[in-house]
């Protein structure tokens, strides 16, 4: 059950915003709220993974938005009792194309114990607003991270 639980958090992710007065969500003025699982949670071949974080913003114009985020992931690797926890940060900007469909750009940094470089991404993500309600939306969408250093590629670290 607590798989189960942590997959459909790691497939859905919400919105709260915060009006600052009467209008839409996306006002200039309102706030940002999001919570996500980032990755998610999985568990294969005695790696378990599982990531969390909160990203905050606030509408500089109408349906643009200026963030900043902060997550934790945890990775174990059972076969050899080890555990690595890493620290992640994000600074970027996401803009509602006619208010329901969110677009983002951001640069994502994350922050590893004992490592000699640590990975730079820039985050380009899209997606769907589904409002409900006036102060809650589910965005499903999709991101590509970029690497932008030499020893953490595409492929992965």
């Amino acid at each position: 059950m607590k798989k189960a639980f942590l997959l459909l958090m790691a497939t859905v992710g919400f919105v709260y915003t915060i009006q600052a007065q009467d209008g839409t969500q996306t006002d200039k003025g309102s706030w940002l709220i999001e919570a996500n699982t980032g990755f998610g949670f999985f568990t294969s071949d005695g790696i378990t993974s599982w990531s969390i974080g909160t990203e905050g913003g606030y509408f500089v114009a109408d349906g643009l938005a200026l963030k900043a985020g902060v997550g934790y992931t945890s990775t174990s690797l059972s076969d050899f009792d080890i555990t690595e926890s890493i620290l992640t940060y994000k600074l970027g900007a996401k803009y509602y194309i006619i208010n329901t469909i969110p677009v983002q750009i951001d640069v994502t940094g994350a922050s590893i114990k004992d490592a000699n470089e640590n990975p730079l991404w820039l985050g380009l993500q899209g997606g769907y607003a589904i409002f409900i309600g006036d102060m809650v939306s589910i965005e499903p969408g999709l991101r590509y991270n970029l690497s932008l250093n030499e020893d953490f590629t595409d492929e992965g670290i």
